[in-house]
């Protein structure tokens, strides 16, 4: 079992940045891929960012690449997501997650909104 609590989100206008972190219980994390995805009203959700276990493979989706950065702390079993450069189309709950065991793990969501 894994749980996963999101923080971090808020209003923020075009331009600025805000950093979301994933706190995740369990005595696992250390060795957990750990994902970010978002999901914008009427829209499917979406992957954004995922990072491995050691941080050494960091996908991005195209749409964020180059202004989020996904990174971790194993020892805080927290993983975060700096946005910058943000953009009114990143309005969205972003949502952490993981998988272990063949079972899909999220968290409750955090609301991002970037304002005009």
């Amino acid at each position: 079992q894994v749980q996963l609590v999101e923080s971090g989100g808020g209003l923020v206008q075009a331009g600025g940045s805000l950093r979301l972190s994933c706190a995740a219980s369990g005595r696992t994390f250390s060795s957990l891929t750990m994902g970010w995805f978002r999901q914008a009203p009427g829209k499917e959700r979406e992957f954004v960012a995922a990072i491995s276990w050691n941080g050494g493979n960091t996908p991005y989706a195209h749409s964020v690449k180059g202004r989020f950065t996904i990174s971790r702390d194993n020892a805080k079993s927290t993983v975060y997501l700096q946005m910058n450069s943000l953009k009114p189309d990143d309005t969205a709950v972003y949502f952490c997650n993981t998988a272990l065991f063949g079972n899909d793990y999220w968290g409750q969501g955090t609301q991002v909104t970037v304002s005009y």
